[in-house]
């Protein structure tokens, strides 16, 4: 577990907490890490939770598949990042949504209800972790919204240079990486993959942009 607490301490949720306070945290709120291959589900829709996880290595992709099998990636979670915490904290409301290691991954689970109960120990790390966990949450309500702007774009290429335009201030830079392949980002934006390929191409071809793979770099126009 130690090997992975710089990875752990890098996630909002334990914020400015030390080695040592982390070994206590971690043992109170019961622990646990689990490793997965690529493309095996970690959730599936209709589980029931109480824990939360956290990717320690790898990629994790939050998904939603309807009746005939087509899929939307809602979030991809990288090292430090937490998933399923919501669903852990909404008292039996089942998944609608399945978690899925996009490659091989490591990720740890936790208890979520041992951050709101004071444990027999009485450590003095609840009030911590409670206001760390509301930036959580305000972190993913943004993240969630900024998705929503895209979708709600009216054509291909509008969601396209919406989401690429949004990366590109994210990184601080018109060169950057995106973390999904070209089906995934189709996926991400609910789009056709030949559609979005070929007016990436367009795109291309006007000196909007350039790409190599899940590498961009956006132009001046």
């Amino acid at each position: 577990m130690k090997k992975y607490f710089n990875i752990i301490k890098k996630s909002p949720l334990f914020s400015g907490v030390s080695d040592e306070e982390l070994e206590i945290m971690l043992k109170c709120l019961s622990a646990s890490i689990q490793d997965y291959s690529k493309g095996q589900f970690i959730l599936r829709s209709g589980d029931n939770v109480s824990s939360v996880g956290m990717v320690l290595s790898g990629s994790v992709h939050i998904i939603k598949e309807d009746f005939w099998g087509n899929r939307n990636i809602i979030s991809a979670s990288a090292p430090g990042q937490l998933f399923a915490e919501t669903y852990a904290f909404a008292h039996g409301a089942p998944l609608n949504v399945s978690a899925v290691a996009e490659e091989p991954s490591t990720v740890l689970f936790f208890d979520a209800h041992r951050i709101l109960t004071v444990c027999s120990s009485a450590c003095g790390f609840h009030t911590k972790l409670i206001r760390n966990l509301l930036s959580v949450f305000a972190e993913k309500n943004l993240i969630l919204n900024e998705k929503l702007t895209h979708m709600t774009q009216r054509t291909t290429r509008e969601k396209l240079l919406s989401y690429l335009s949004s990366e590109a201030v994210r990184h601080g830079s018109p060169s950057f990486e995106i973390p999904f392949n070209r089906q995934q980002l189709a996926d991400y934006l609910s789009v056709d993959r030949s559609s979005m390929s070929n007016e990436l191409c367009k795109m291309r071809d006007e000196g909007i942009l350039s790409f190599k793979k899940n590498s961009f770099v956006l132009k001046t126009l």
